[in-house]
This record gives C-alpha cells, sequence and structure tokens, in this order.
C-alpha cells in the first residue's frame, strides 16, 4: 500500500514540516555521540524544572476468556499541552503523549485489539516481546485508516521492560516522532520476594527529545521526497521530555526508588549521571534482570535500549535537589530532569546481591556464525524504491551493502539453534532483532538484550538462541532515520 506524506504531513494536523537549513550534504554526527543533526525550535523553551513530571496514563485491561487479559488502545490526533500555556497536536495511542503504559504477567496471554482512527495506515509492534509473525508488526502489516486488528502476545518469556511503537513501512520515524510509542511493563510475581523498590517508590521514565514550531506544533523536517538531506543520519531535537514534559521535576522520599528508563529518542544517545553525584545501581537491561547489581556513576543508552535501575534518595538530605543529566548533551540538553528529596520516609526495599539466574551459553553449540555489516551504502537503484517514495539522488543505510528489499530474506536461521551474530558499523547503529535476544557479557556476568549498541567502526559479537516461532521477521537500526531509510532487512526462522 502506497503511503502519502502528503496525507501525514498535510494540514489536517500532527507533525508539521520544518524549515529547510540550507545544507547540501548528510550531517552524520553531532556533539556527543549522537548520530544525525540538532533540528532547533522556532518557539521559545521553558526553563528547566518548571514543570512537574507527569504520571503516565495507565492502559486498562480486562479478564480473558481462558486465561489472560484483553485490551484496546485507539490512534488518534488530539491536542495536549506539551510546552507551558501552549496546545500541540499529537498522533498518538489513546490520545497521549507518550502512550500508556501497559502493564501484564509473565505468562498470561495480552490481546490487544489496535483501532486506527488516524487518516493514514500504522503498524503496532511490541518491541523486545517474543512474538508470532503475525503479531510482530512487520512493515507492511498495514492497519488502516477506519480499522482494526487484534494482536495477539503470548508473553512466556523473561520479566521486563518493553516498549511498544509504531512500525509503518518507511515512516517509523515521523510516526513515532508524533507520539505513536509508549512503555510496557511485563511483571514476573516471583520478583516480588526480591525486595526490590515498589508501587508508589517504582518509576518508569520514557525519555523523549523533539523540537517545535513556533506554533508549538512538533517539528519533523519532511519533505515530498522524505526527510530532508541534513537530518538523513538522524533528527535530534532541542527539547528533552520525560513522560512527555519538558525537564520536568518531582518531590521523592529520601528512600530507594526503582527508576525503569527507556531512550525512546529517534537518534539522541543518551549517558545519564547524577548531579551532584551517586550511584545509580543497575539491576536489569533489555530484556529483565541482571545476575546482579552493578553500581555505576553513569550509564549510556541508545535509541530503544532500557535500563532498570535503583536510585538511593536516602544518600542525600532532605530538600536536597537531584538532577538526572546527560553527559551527552550541550546546554540544556545536558539536563533531562530533577529528583527533589522532600522528606523522610520509611524504607523497607533492598537490593539483594542476587537477582536473577542466567545460565551462559556454551559457545560449542553455536552452529552458524554471521557477520553483519551496518553503513551508508548507494543511492536507490532504478527499480528498488522505497515503500512510499524519497530522495534517490541521497544513499541509502544498508545492511552488508543492501537497502532493505520487503519480502526478500537476507538470511534464514533454524529454530532450535544458537548463532553468532558479528556486527560491524561505520557510525554508531542500535542494532535490533525482532522476536529474539542477545545473549552478551555485561561486567563480567551474562545478561540479555534486545537492542545492542555498536559504535563507530567497531564491532560487537552476540550469541543468539534462535526461540520463539516459525515466520518472518525484520532486523534494523533503531536510529529511526536509519531504519525508515533501508537499514533493514528481512530474516526467517525454519
Amino acid at each position: 500500500m502506497s503511503l502519502s506524506r502528503r496525507q501525514l504531513f498535510g494540514l489536517s494536523g500532527g507533525v508539521v514540516a520544518g524549515v529547510a537549513l540550507g545544507a547540501c550534504g548528510v550531517a552524520l554526527t553531532a556533539p556527543g555521540g549522537s548520530t544525525g543533526a540538532v533540528l532547533p525550535s522556532e518557539v521559545p523553551l521553558p526553563k528547566p524544572f518548571t514543570t512537574d513530571l507527569p504520571p503516565l496514563a495507565t492502559a486498562r485491561t480486562r479478564p480473558l476468556r481462558g486465561g489472560g487479559r484483553k485490551g484496546t488502545l485507539t490512534t488518534r490526533r488530539r491536542g495536549t499541552e506539551i510546552l507551558p500555556g501552549r496546545t500541540t497536536e499529537i498522533a498518538g495511542y489513546d490520545g497521549t503523549f507518550p502512550g500508556p503504559l501497559l502493564e501484564a504477567t509473565k505468562g498470561e496471554p495480552l490481546h490487544l485489539t489496535l483501532r486506527n482512527e488516524l487518516d493514514h495506515p500504522v503498524v503496532n509492534h511490541l518491541h523486545g516481546g517474543v512474538t508470532p509473525p503475525r503479531d510482530d508488526g512487520y512493515p507492511t502489516d498495514l492497519v488502516g485508516p477506519g480499522t482494526s486488528r487484534v494482536y495477539r502476545y503470548p508473553l512466556r518469556q523473561r520479566a521486563a521492560t518493553l516498549w511498544y511503537h509504531d512500525h509503518t513501512m518507511d515512516l517509523t520515524g515521523p510516526n513515532v516522532y508524533a507520539g505513536l510509542a509508549g512503555g510496557f511493563v511485563l511483571r514476573d510475581p516471583a520478583e516480588e520476594d526480591l525486595g526490590l523498590p515498589r508501587q508508589e517508590r517504582e518509576l518508569t521514565l520514557v525519555l523523549t527529545d523533539r523540537s517545535f514550531g513556533e506554533d508549538a506544533q512538533l517539528l519533523y523536517p519532511m519533505t515530498e521526497h522524505g526527510i530532508e538531506r541534513r537530518y538523513h543520519g538522524g533528527l535530534l531535537g532541542d527539547c528533552m521530555l520525560v513522560n512527555g514534559a519538558p525537564w520536568p521535576r518531582t518531590d521523592v522520599d529520601a528512600a530507594r526508588y526503582r527508576v525503569r528508563v527507556l531512550n525512546a529518542c529517534n537518534a539522541r544517545r543518551l549517558e545519564l549521571a547524577l548531579d551532584p553525584g551517586g550511584e545509580i545501581v543497575q539491576v536489569g537491561t533489555d530484556q529483565g534482570l541482571l545476575t546482579r547489581p552493578h553500581r555505576r556513576r553513569s550509564l549510556t543508552l541508545a535509541p530503544a535500549e532500557r535500563a532498570d535501575v535503583v536510585i538511593d534518595f536516602s544518600a542525600y538530605r532532605v530538600g536536597q535537589q537531584v538532577t538526572l543529566v546527560n553527559r551527552l548533551g550541550d546546554g540544556d540538553m545536558g539536563l533531562v530532569m530533577r529528583f527533589d528529596v522532600a522528606r523522610r520516609g520509611k524504607d523497607d526495599s533492598r537490593v539483594p546481591e542476587r537477582l536473577s539466574v542466567i545460565d551462559p551459553i556454551d559457545p560449542s553449540r553455536v552452529v552458524r556464525t554471521r557477520d553483519f555489516h551496518l553503513a551508508l551504502g548507494k543511492p536507490m537503484p532504478s527499480g528498488h524504491g522505497s515503500h512510499s517514495g524519497g530522495d534517490r539522488s541521497l544513499p541509502m543505510w544498508s545492511i552488508n551493502g543492501q537497502p532493505y528489499r520487503p519480502g526478500h530474506d537476507l538470511f534464514t536461521a533454524e529454530l532450535g539453534t544458537v548463532e553468532r551474530w558479528r556486527i560491524t558499523t561505520d557510525v554508531h547503529h542500535p542494532v535490533h532483532a525482532h522476536l529474539v535476544h542477545f545473549q552478551v557479557e555485561q561486567d563480567g556476568a551474562p545478561a540479555w538484550k534486545d537492542t545492542v549498541d555498536v559504535g563507530p567502526a567497531s564491532r560487537a559479537e552476540v550469541l543468539v538462541p534462535i526461540e520463539g516461532y516459525r515466520g518472518r521477521y525484520v532486523m534494523h537500526c533503531h536510529n529511526l532515520e536509519h531504519e525508515d531509510r533501508m537499514m533493514m532487512a528481512d530474516w526467517s526462522v525454519v
């Protein structure tokens, strides 16, 4: 199905086109280790820490006959207040920015009905989910305007901080930017015995960067031929949003908090730290708990990566202000949010030295080693266009020298086997594969992830159990501007 750029970005609202900056080249690198270029806002932005951290809306679910839960999300346009005193039109799930937080329990299926009230097609993907191909969110498996479909998520996997977002062919970047993304917490009742902070002392933070036009609308630099050339390497906003609020602040007790952090930026990498200093105790990654806690002074997250951390605010005095900073950002983009230690509080939580069991994969089980090179390739050849058109003079982002071709597998893998994937790059690429999870070594112990941040001209090596379901899936870069410009590949499980 051909998608109309004018339909998506026209006067009906949503994201509006940004002005051309006159750059004739592609901006690949930006200060701080991100790939892409900053799009300046045209409206005065609020001073940091003058807005309160809003709670995430929570999606309602109901019991499902035979076990599990069911719920409904509706994609729609809605005016909402992001910048204080101004109205911004977003295209989001249930009209919220970000989307409502979905919560589910390990082993209990969730049937999620997606109703599309937008004027363009959408696709939903449960990022990090082990999902049959029909429900995984293949980029051309479209839910058209005025229609709905049910996504069935088995959730037979480790408890973890997942997320869901649009995955429409060529338009994932602008759709996510407009608001089609939300957090998803998959819980395991067995974790309650660990004693980690919970209930009112558990926070989920969805971090996004956005830019705003003079009318306070979201800026996305789209033309009739695709994203403007300057932002071909990635779009970086100049306003940091946490749960949809610019540089917010919140009161906390002088106690431990469990904080689930999602980098939902299109292209911006983050190195998070506390000011005036302090430990960030990491207890989990993209795919659930670590074997033991790791104490850090900072934590780096590429787009789509998540971290589950504990921050002990009893290490600060009541009345102290603790800022979450981004060491990879300049100016106000070096700030994220502020915690104000408001009161003492009883705290019976703990961080145990043993969190979970992860059996390391025996390398002798590997049946195949694959090499993937992610890099800027050549302009799109004739007859091999993007799904919705684009600037053919621009080089395409590629995997192993090939731009994305829907329906053409780059490789096939056998269910029940283990593979080794070696990934090399030209610039930063956060690499994500649907269905499977990567076993990596983190601080000398095995850990599970679904997105790996591969640095410029470097190599990452991961072990990949081919588990779950047979069928066709995709792997891609999670810099969304790279993904939309063909840095994706089909692969199938047989």
